[in-house]
């Protein structure tokens, strides 16, 4: 299927690995040029050069935690079509067992991250009257667990945010909407199970015993919500502003 999304720019955030690299794979595919950002400039090459498309990729490397490093981003590629905020790696844990310093780390980088880029391309996209705005946000927003209520918490103040947000845009002919996905086949599932399996278990070896009762009885592939994210934001989904998706197989109705 032709998603008319050809010559669209595409800034990713996260974009060395998980679901970020699986969007630039699938934005490509697309007939997109991308922008991938990521901490780790190892990775990030390695992710880059993997991709294959050297007229197409570009990559940034940039601590999307900090403010200054935003903007640098943002005044580097202002001309982006399509903005996927994915960047986020909040960590694991009950409310005694994080220290406020951890909250305010990872709420840095995903949350005031996600805010703060928002803002930043908006301005731009309003005033050209056209743009998309993806918020790769999950599907702890939607069923807050004690065992990662940092993540939890961060999460719904980003559904909230998307919905608000989007709800306005549309008056300038930008959409931005967001995709809840649940458990999902990256690094970062496997760091969070081996920290409930050594909370639960004493033991985070036994990590993949934290993965029961899975939809489907497997995992959500990352290509899975990067082709949500590229169907959402192309013009068959033209309408789509505000709403955030949840992509979790039914998870959340399940006993």
């Amino acid at each position: 299927m032709d998603l008319k999304l050809t010559g669209r720019r595409v800034l990713i955030t996260g974009g060395s690995k998980g679901i970020g690299a699986a969007c630039a794979k699938t934005f490509l595919a697309e007939g997109c040029s991308v922008v991938l950002v990521a901490r780790d400039t190892e990775r990030l090459a390695a992710t880059t050069a993997a991709l294959g498309e050297a007229n197409r990729v570009a990559s940034c490397a940039a601590d999307l935690s900090v403010a200054a490093e935003r903007e640098r981003v943002a005044a580097n590629y202002p001309d982006i079509d399509i903005l996927v905020n994915n960047a986020g790696a909040i960590p694991g844990g009950g409310l005694l067992d994080l220290s406020m310093e951890s909250w305010e780390q990872a709420w840095a980088l995903k949350v005031m991250g996600y805010i703060h880029l928002t803002k930043l391309y908006l301005a731009g996209m309003k005033e050209r009257k056209a743009g998309i705005i993806v918020n790769i946000i999950g599907g702890a927003g939607r069923s807050p667990r004690y065992d990662y209520v940092c993540g939890g918490t961060g999460n719904a103040a980003l559904m909230a945010f998307t919905s608000a947000v989007g709800g306005k845009s549309v008056d300038w002919g930008v959409r931005v909407f967001g995709i809840n996905p649940s458990q999902t086949r990256t690094d970062r599932i496997i760091s969070l199970s081996k920290n409930r399996a050594a909370t639960s278990l004493g033991d985070e070896a036994r990590w993949e015993e934290m993965l029961t009762n899975l939809p489907l009885d497997r995992l959500i592939e990352p290509e899975e919500i990067a082709n949500a994210a590229a169907f959402l934001a192309s013009p068959a989904c033209g309408y789509v502003s505000g709403t955030v998706l949840d992509v979790d197989g039914g998870g959340a109705f399940r006993a």
